[in-house]
């Protein structure tokens, strides 16, 4: 009897994440780092791993979107899953009743890409390969079956994607070896979030540099006179040499973005991250205008491949941030990836949140390897939270991370983090915050 999906299940798993302000930003001042948890079973034993990363409320929302589709990959036969996978990512997101929530946005796009991602992690544990080699060696033609190019058309073609695959080539033997022998560029937030004090800044970012990261990010947004001090202590305790990438997460409008970031322009930030809302193309397009040569960053809160390729479209950004568990999974950051390469513009991806380090990783080394060729001006951003709670965490070694060689994408988590941080009853809820308060949000008193 053919192996068939028995089961698609889906966790609640929250970290207290608020009580040491761990993550915080102007936009989320007391995030709780959470994951909803998806597990794909099969008949003959086999399992695949993926998530959602939320903030804390809402998890539960994020694992009733999950579960809502079930019943679209229970009793699908595990080889054709595995051997079409653009196909079963269609088949997620294009579901014509759950597709209304969205459509290829928000809670019900992220629940397709955890469980797209499980899939993807499934498939690599089958072959015994890192899902970074599995992707790195498949043809140019495999690789364009797996790309939904409706919506895309009018900015990359199938024909276009696989010029850009096939001129990768010949040099995928040699920049995986180098992948394997030198690891791939990293920058570092530890250091910048928002609660923190400015002498635990400063600590911070001496010993990232003490570390080997040649790049740090700052959060700002809250308090423009608090924001021109932190940015100026970190360029001095950093000196010239080192990047400081700073991070508004959301919180300007556009004519607010242009003047902080003239205020913070003396002491050279790199760039500046999610100047304004997300969805907002054209506003993006004219802090970029108005700020530069600063950089704009975003992609983050980004929903669908759609919305990359109108922001390449308007040439509203320097650096895309893509997100591995915002849009639909490893299938359409693939997608992504070459719509980057296609208008040249440099990938750094969003890795600030539980499990993001280890399965956005996979992307960036896949991309260097097979998409663009390039590691110039790319940086994975690590976050130093949560890594001990994975099987196969992410590894570091003087500011670069070290490819994974372990078979699967990086996200399963011990047993022993399911049972203490599962959301309601595990003991660090249950026990340890037996009433926690709510976290209040933008705006709220």
């Amino acid at each position: 009897m053919a192996e068939v999906i028995t089961a698609v299940e889906a966790a609640d798993i929250r970290f207290p994440t608020s009580r040491e302000l761990d993550g915080s930003d102007a936009m989320n001042p007391e995030p709780d780092y959470s994951a909803a948890y998806v597990t794909i079973r099969t008949s003959a034993g086999e399992a695949g791993y993926g998530l959602a990363f939320t903030i804390g409320r809402g998890n539960d929302v994020q694992v009733a979107a999950v579960r809502a589709l079930e019943p679209l990959v229970l009793g699908l036969p595990v080889d054709e899953v595995c051997a079409d996978l653009g196909e079963f990512s269609r088949r997620l997101s294009w579901d014509s009743q759950l597709r209304w929530l969205g459509p290829e946005k928000g809670v019900m796009h992220m629940a397709a890409g955890a469980v797209v991602n499980a899939a993807w992690d499934l498939r690599a544990r089958r072959e015994g390969k890192p899902v970074w080699r599995l992707l790195a060696e498949l043809s140019p033609v495999e690789l364009v079956d797996l790309v939904d190019f409706r919506y895309l058309e009018d900015a990359l073609t199938r024909d276009e994607a696989l010029e850009i695959l096939r001129a990768a080539e010949p040099g995928r033997a040699e920049r995986q070896a180098d992948l394997l022998a030198r690891g791939y560029p990293a920058y570092t937030t530890t250091p910048g979030w928002l609660g923190y004090t400015d002498e635990k800044l400063a600590r911070l970012s001496r010993e990232a540099v003490a570390e080997g990261f040649t790049q740090i990010k700052l959060k700002v947004g809250a308090d423009l006179e608090q924001d021109v001090r932190r940015v100026r202590l970190a360029r001095e305790t950093l000196g010239p040499d080192i990047r400081i990438a700073v991070d508004a997460n959301q919180t300007w409008g556009v004519a607010q973005a242009i003047e902080w970031m003239r205020r913070l322009a003396p002491y050279d930030p790199y760039w500046i991250e999610e100047p304004t809302s997300p969805d907002d193309i054209l506003g993006h397009a004219a802090i970029r205008k108005a700020v530069a040569p600063i950089k704009v960053a975003t992609g983050e809160h980004t929903h669908n491949r759609v919305m990359f390729k109108q922001l390449l479209q308007a040439g509203a950004i320097d650096i895309l941030q893509l997100d591995a568990a915002r849009v639909g999974g490893v299938t359409e950051n693939i997608a992504i990836l070459l719509l980057a390469a296609k208008f040249g513009v440099p990938v750094c991806p969003h890795a600030g949140g539980v499990g993001l380090c280890e399965m956005v990783q996979h992307l960036s080394m896949f991309d260097y390897v097979a998409v663009s060729g390039t590691q110039r001006d790319r940086v994975i951003e690590y976050v130093d939270h949560l890594h001990e709670h994975f099987v196969d965490p992410v590894r570091l070694s003087a500011g670069r991370y070290l490819a994974p060689t372990e078979p699967g994408l990086g996200a399963r988590l011990k047993e022993e983090t399911l049972a203490e941080y599962r959301f309601p009853d595990g003991p660090v809820w249950r026990d340890e915050l037996p009433v926690a308060a709510p976290n209040k949000g933008v705006g709220e008193q």
